[in-house]
């Protein structure tokens, strides 16, 4: 297993995180075993949240054999069901019981989506209790996972004393959401980042289109879709670790297989352009060209239209029902349909796009009558708010 070190205090974090959202379905005895097998092999970063059911008990559960002061255990804090301190009190003390623990090494707050919802955090008096909860040893390294635009990424890493931060990051979401000048940015601070999502929900390890999987296997036929798109996140000297899902024997020890070889810097110019050309044929697929750029922002209205974009394209590739809660998660308040039309942004778009007449496709498409009772429900069940 490969390392990399935390800037901040000096983890050594395996490269490979094994991340607990995808383990609906497997017995207590399944996950103790791919929990046994992934800390002997050296994986010794394990990420869950309060909201992932049943997950922090199984984490719980596996580590209790003897596992947990070999690891470090990563774990999250709704910001949409805390209304006051004891929320905040009443979820980490049922963390730590869920997960048979003193401690959680690193804690995040989750889905933090704006600068308001972090200073309506700060009003409640989260600030006062991170550090109470520091001082007493409960929480080792404060963060927080992000899944919007640039812009807002920077100003948040620059809203608190952050000790690390998870992003989205792949070759497909190079350029979009935090993306690629994220990552830079937080690192330029000294600040560790953690990556999920970096074979895309597995969009990345097989359900691409088949051109994408033909350039690949004809470039290396013995590595599969999901070691291209872990290499090419490894090879990011920023990125201490990469999440991945394993609900398999099979994956897992692929994965283990991959993270004891990848590097940073070691990608070839020919394999970095084999996976540009991939990336282009599954781009190709979606409805909208647009890059995650962000020239065209500030929206005057309030639309973040690289990420109303991203989230129509990945109607595409990862199905209509999965793009809807993405665009729910990551859009709220800045939707599509607050458009006025006022044509802005489009003389800075590099790709020439039509955002107008885009921007009411994404609003048809996402935001339809129809689909407004499901979208309110997406909503109601994250009880996403600023």
């Amino acid at each position: 297993m490969k390392y990399r070190t935390n800037p901040k205090n000096g983890d050594s974090i395996s490269a490979l995180a094994f991340g607990f959202m995808r383990l609906n379905g497997r017995s207590e005895s399944e996950i103790a075993q791919l929990v046994a097998y992934a800390v002997e092999s050296g994986v010794n970063y394990f990420d869950t949240a309060y909201v992932y059911p049943g997950s922090e008990s199984a984490l719980g559960r596996a580590l209790a054999a003897g596992y947990r002061d070999r690891v470090k255990i990563a774990t999250k804090l709704p910001p949409y069901q805390v209304k006051s301190r004891d929320d905040a009190e009443r979820i980490f003390r049922a963390q730590l019981q869920r997960l048979r623990t003193g401690w959680i090494d690193y804690y995040l707050i989750h889905m933090l989506t704006s600068e308001n919802a972090w200073r309506r955090l700060e009003a409640l008096g989260i600030r006062e209790w991170i550090e109470e909860k520091k001082a007493a040893g409960l929480i080792r390294n404060i963060g927080f996972s992000y899944h919007g635009g640039r812009e807002m990424f920077r100003r948040l890493v620059d809203a608190y004393d952050w000790e690390f931060c998870m992003i989205q990051y792949n070759y497909l979401d190079e350029l979009n959401q935090a993306g690629r000048s994220g990552l830079e940015y937080a690192a330029s601070k000294g600040l560790p980042v953690m990556v999920m999502e970096p074979l895309r929900g597995g969009t990345l390890a097989g359900r691409m289109p088949k051109e994408a999987g033909r350039l690949l296997r004809e470039a290396a036929g013995e590595r599969s879709p999901a070691e291209w798109g872990l290499r090419w996140v490894w090879n990011h000297s920023e990125v201490v670790t990469a999440l991945s899902g394993m609900n398999s024997m099979a994956m897992l020890k692929e994965n283990v297989r991959v993270a004891s070889e990848a590097e940073a810097g070691t990608m070839s110019e020919r394999e970095l352009g084999v996976l540009a050309e991939a990336r282009d044929v599954i781009r190709a697929c979606m409805p909208v060209p647009c890059t995650g750029c962000a020239y065209c922002m500030p929206c005057p209205a309030g639309v973040d239209i690289p990420s109303c974009f991203s989230a129509y394209n990945d109607v595409a590739i990862e199905g209509r029902l999965k793009s809807l809660i993405r665009y729910a998660v990551r859009i709220s308040g800045h939707e599509a349909s607050l458009c006025v039309k006022c044509g802005r942004c489009e003389p800075h778009c590099p790709q020439s796009i039509d955002i107008r007449r885009e921007l009411a496709a994404v609003k048809r498409r996402m935001e339809g009558p129809l689909l407004r009772p499901l979208h309110a429900g997406i909503r109601s069940f994250l009880m996403l708010q600023k």
